[in-house]
């Protein structure tokens, strides 16, 4: 590998599945490479923009090669690759440890070595790596560790996402197998539910990630309002589909939804994958965002918490009065300062109190923070001891707290 910084923050990007699932062609990802820089995600530090599962033919070749699908990829892999490249991003593609991908095309299981040498011959950069129809009497560990060191030697710097969904005690190994990247979640869904739930299976997760190995709570679904294509993806907290009704009054061939968050959930969302250092992986239909959508994944404030060069994990400290749904996360950033995260994961306004003693500042340093607000962009002045503040239901605060004398 040339690019010894490869991995060492959590990477930004895009892709395809959580709206588009399988209908997937050249003419998407090339508008989304399009809309990736005319809407400023590139500009916001957002580099890749990756092709899902369904891209590729049923069979291999004749000589046991991955083939792109010919109405879907009517050009080849290379082509998309070279125009997502002409943009100044990074390409990436999926492929699956076991014998089938999760939608049924052929996994690189015992064709490691081949396809990754096809993945840097396209010119890819990235590559998720599933968990599906993987045979019983190997262990996982050893097909990520043999795919990393395919990767490894295949010429071409490639971003190594790892995603078994958690799953074989994946945090006791992950790191060593060359990975740059770790899902320890299921699929999330477009809803409340989805992201509280995978938020709170995380904390306390906080060691196993960092540089150049980081935990991947999975994709974001900022901005997808019950867009996906998908029944599952867009399903509510009870597991039940989200109604999807054909009112005749889209247009053509569209379906209107009904389902997903609300613009303060999505930004909750956002503030928790960004301070517990997750990538931060674009699932929405980016040509399509709304303003809201953009300033929420375009926040540059946060994002900067997210990509600090150092990677330490987030700490909570619970709310005494409301342990399991009120807590801040606290993030120690490379210059000193501190980044917190207030969540109020309940169903009513909630008077949060952050007490600096439990950061570690004694009432009688004579000392304080001067703090910052991440989404209003503004300073809110000095505080010692403790600083309040009432959260609305599923609602948050981002701050940047820089220590400072109080007298």
């Amino acid at each position: 590998m040339d690019n010894k910084y490869l991995g060492l923050t959590p990477p930004m990007g895009w892709n395809s599945w959580n709206t588009f699932t399988w209908q997937i062609n050249e003419q998407l990802i090339m508008q989304a490479a399009d809309a990736f820089v005319e809407c400023g995600l590139k500009d916001a530090g957002y580099e890749y923009i990756v092709i899902d599962d369904c891209w590729s033919e049923k069979q291999r070749d004749e000589n046991g090669r991955l083939v792109p699908d010919k109405y879907k990829f009517p050009n080849g892999m290379k082509a998309v690759a070279d125009y997502v490249h002409s943009k100044g991003l990074k390409f990436g593609m999926y492929s699956c440890a076991g014998t089938h991908t999760c939608g049924g095309h052929p996994g690189s299981f015992e064709h490691e070595f081949d396809d990754a040498a096809t993945f840097a011959e396209w010119g890819v950069d990235y590559l998720k790596y599933d968990y599906c129809y993987k045979p019983d009497f190997i262990p996982g560990e050893i097909l990520y560790k043999r795919m990393a060191m395919a990767l490894r030697n295949c010429g071409r710097d490639i971003m190594f996402s790892a995603c078994n969904w958690g799953n074989d005690d994946v945090y006791k190994w992950i790191r060593e197998s060359g990975a740059h990247l770790f899902r320890s979640t299921g699929d999330i869904q477009d809803s409340w539910e989805s992201i509280r739930r995978l938020a709170l299976s995380q904390m306390g997760q906080e060691c196993y990630g960092g540089n150049y190995c980081h935990n991947d709570i999975d994709m974001l679904v900022v901005g997808m309002h019950g867009g996906s294509n998908n029944e599952w993806i867009n399903a509510g907290a009870d597991g039940g589909v989200n109604v999807i009704a054909d009112s005749g009054n889209g247009a053509e061939g569209a379906m209107p939804r009904i389902g997903g968050c609300t613009d303060t959930e999505y930004k909750t969302h956002f503030s928790l994958w960004a301070i517990m250092n997750s990538p931060l992986m674009i699932g929405c239909d980016i040509r399509k965002m709304s303003d809201a959508t953009r300033e929420i994944l375009t926040n540059r404030d946060v994002i900067a918490i997210n990509q600090d060069i150092e990677c330490r994990g987030a700490y909570r400290i619970k709310q005494w009065n409301n342990p399991e749904n009120v807590f801040s996360l606290i993030k120690l950033m490379s210059d000193g300062s501190y980044a917190i995260g207030m969540f109020n994961f309940g169903d009513r306004t909630s008077e949060m109190s952050l007490q600096f003693w439990d950061m570690g500042l004694p009432a009688a340093s004579g000392r304080g923070f001067d703090i910052y607000d991440c989404w209003k962009h503004e300073n809110l002045g000095k505080f010692s001891e403790r600083f309040v503040a009432n959260i609305e239901p599923h609602d948050c605060l981002v701050l940047r707290a820089r220590l400072v004398g109080m007298k």
